[in-house]
Protein backbone atom coordinates (compact mmCIF):
# COMPACT_ATOMS: atom_id res chain seq x y z
CA UNK A 1 0.00 0.00 0.00
CA UNK A 2 1.29 3.49 -0.83
CA UNK A 3 1.84 5.97 1.96
CA UNK A 4 0.73 9.28 0.37
CA UNK A 5 2.51 11.32 3.05
CA UNK A 6 5.85 9.76 2.07
CA UNK A 7 5.39 9.86 -1.70
CA UNK A 8 7.11 12.82 -3.38
CA UNK A 9 5.06 15.11 -5.58
CA UNK A 10 5.36 13.86 -9.14
CA UNK A 11 4.06 16.21 -11.82
CA UNK A 12 1.96 15.72 -14.91
CA UNK A 13 3.65 13.50 -17.50
CA UNK A 14 4.83 15.10 -20.72
CA UNK A 15 5.07 13.17 -23.97
CA UNK A 16 8.51 13.39 -25.61
CA UNK A 17 9.06 12.40 -29.24
CA UNK A 18 12.56 11.50 -30.41
CA UNK A 19 13.64 12.63 -33.85
CA UNK A 20 16.75 13.37 -35.86
CA UNK A 21 15.97 17.12 -35.46
CA UNK A 22 13.96 18.23 -32.43
CA UNK A 23 13.45 21.77 -33.69
CA UNK A 24 12.18 20.70 -37.11
CA UNK A 25 9.69 18.24 -35.62
CA UNK A 26 8.51 20.86 -33.10
CA UNK A 27 7.89 23.32 -35.95
CA UNK A 28 5.78 20.69 -37.74
CA UNK A 29 3.61 20.11 -34.65
CA UNK A 30 3.42 23.87 -34.00
CA UNK A 31 1.86 24.28 -37.47
CA UNK A 32 -0.32 21.18 -37.10
CA UNK A 33 -1.72 21.95 -33.64
CA UNK A 34 -1.41 25.74 -33.42
CA UNK A 35 0.35 25.37 -30.06
CA UNK A 36 2.96 27.77 -28.65
CA UNK A 37 6.69 27.06 -28.58
CA UNK A 38 7.79 27.40 -24.96
CA UNK A 39 11.30 25.90 -25.26
CA UNK A 40 13.58 26.03 -28.27
CA UNK A 41 17.10 24.70 -27.84
CA UNK A 42 19.33 22.95 -30.39
CA UNK A 43 18.39 19.42 -29.26
CA UNK A 44 15.18 20.07 -27.29
CA UNK A 45 11.90 21.86 -27.97
CA UNK A 46 8.55 21.97 -26.23
CA UNK A 47 5.07 23.11 -27.22
CA UNK A 48 2.19 24.10 -24.94
CA UNK A 49 -1.51 24.13 -25.67
CA UNK A 50 -2.69 27.77 -25.49
CA UNK A 51 -4.72 28.11 -22.30
CA UNK A 52 -4.64 24.38 -21.66
CA UNK A 53 -2.65 21.77 -19.85
CA UNK A 54 -1.24 20.03 -22.94
CA UNK A 55 2.52 19.78 -23.48
CA UNK A 56 4.45 18.03 -26.23
CA UNK A 57 8.24 17.82 -26.20
CA UNK A 58 10.85 16.84 -28.76
CA UNK A 59 14.45 15.72 -28.39
CA UNK A 60 17.14 15.08 -30.95
CA UNK A 61 18.31 11.48 -30.98
CA UNK A 62 21.47 10.85 -32.99
CA UNK A 63 20.70 7.14 -33.49
CA UNK A 64 17.04 7.72 -34.37
CA UNK A 65 15.40 5.14 -36.63
CA UNK A 66 12.04 5.85 -38.23
CA UNK A 67 9.32 3.61 -36.78
CA UNK A 68 7.45 1.47 -39.28
CA UNK A 69 3.68 1.62 -39.70
CA UNK A 70 2.17 -0.84 -39.52
CA UNK A 71 4.54 -2.56 -37.09
CA UNK A 72 6.30 -5.63 -38.44
CA UNK A 73 8.72 -8.04 -36.74
CA UNK A 74 12.38 -7.12 -37.17
CA UNK A 75 11.67 -3.45 -37.98
CA UNK A 76 11.76 -0.37 -35.71
CA UNK A 77 8.74 -0.49 -33.41
CA UNK A 78 6.30 2.37 -32.95
CA UNK A 79 6.07 2.14 -29.16
CA UNK A 80 3.46 4.90 -28.93
CA UNK A 81 1.43 7.22 -31.09
CA UNK A 82 -0.69 10.35 -30.67
CA UNK A 83 -4.48 10.32 -31.02
CA UNK A 84 -5.77 13.74 -32.04
CA UNK A 85 -9.50 14.41 -31.87
CA UNK A 86 -10.70 16.61 -34.76
CA UNK A 87 -14.03 18.17 -35.71
CA UNK A 88 -13.81 17.36 -39.45
CA UNK A 89 -11.76 14.37 -40.57
CA UNK A 90 -11.37 15.35 -44.24
CA UNK A 91 -10.31 18.93 -43.42
CA UNK A 92 -7.95 17.72 -40.67
CA UNK A 93 -6.21 15.31 -43.07
CA UNK A 94 -5.87 18.05 -45.69
CA UNK A 95 -4.41 20.41 -43.07
CA UNK A 96 -1.99 17.75 -41.80
CA UNK A 97 -0.77 17.07 -45.33
CA UNK A 98 -0.44 20.81 -46.05
CA UNK A 99 1.92 21.26 -43.07
CA UNK A 100 4.06 18.23 -43.92
CA UNK A 101 2.35 15.00 -42.82
CA UNK A 102 1.88 12.02 -45.09
CA UNK A 103 -1.27 9.92 -45.11
CA UNK A 104 -0.18 6.39 -44.22
CA UNK A 105 -0.81 3.80 -46.94
CA UNK A 106 -2.37 1.41 -44.40
CA UNK A 107 -5.60 2.64 -42.76
CA UNK A 108 -6.99 0.19 -40.18
CA UNK A 109 -10.40 1.82 -39.66
CA UNK A 110 -12.75 3.85 -41.86
CA UNK A 111 -13.43 6.45 -39.12
CA UNK A 112 -9.75 7.16 -38.30
CA UNK A 113 -6.94 8.45 -40.49
CA UNK A 114 -3.37 7.48 -39.68
CA UNK A 115 -0.82 10.07 -40.76
CA UNK A 116 2.96 10.10 -40.43
CA UNK A 117 4.86 13.13 -39.20
CA UNK A 118 8.14 14.14 -40.90
CA UNK A 119 10.12 11.85 -38.54
CA UNK A 120 7.81 8.91 -39.29
CA UNK A 121 5.83 8.86 -36.04
CA UNK A 122 2.25 7.79 -36.74
CA UNK A 123 -0.58 9.88 -35.36
CA UNK A 124 -4.30 9.24 -35.63
CA UNK A 125 -6.94 11.82 -36.50
CA UNK A 126 -10.41 10.89 -35.34
CA UNK A 127 -13.88 12.41 -34.82
CA UNK A 128 -15.94 11.70 -31.71
CA UNK A 129 -19.34 10.17 -32.54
Amino acid sequence: MTDDARRPRIGRPSTVLDSPDARALARFYERLLGWDVIADEPDWAQLAEPGGPGRLSFQTEGAYERPQWPTRPGRPQIGMHLDLEVDDLERAVAHAEAVGAVLAPFQPRPDVRVCLDPAGHPFCLWVRD
